[in-house]
């Protein structure tokens, strides 16, 4: 019999650490398009690296596009 606790545990931190985030959508948004684009060019690992880019730099690169279009 599996204990079903490790797997609660990692879903309700990610649960946490996305909800604390103001910018969900546009991180969420940021990683598939990183994924995709790192998908494109290197493959599997491609496709971690750019989701994980992604959903970092997502909110500064909205923010400065914008700044620009205003």
């Amino acid at each position: 019999m599996t204990s079903k606790l490790p797997t609660f545990v990692l879903l309700a931190t990610a649960a946490l650490a996305l909800g604390a985030c103001n910018t969900v959508e546009q991180r969420v948004g940021g990683a598939a398009v990183g994924a995709g684009t790192g998908a494109v060019v290197a493959g599997p690992v491609g496709a971690v690296v750019g989701g994980a880019a992604g959903a970092i730099t997502a909110p500064t690169v909205v923010r400065s596009t914008r700044r620009a279009t205003r």
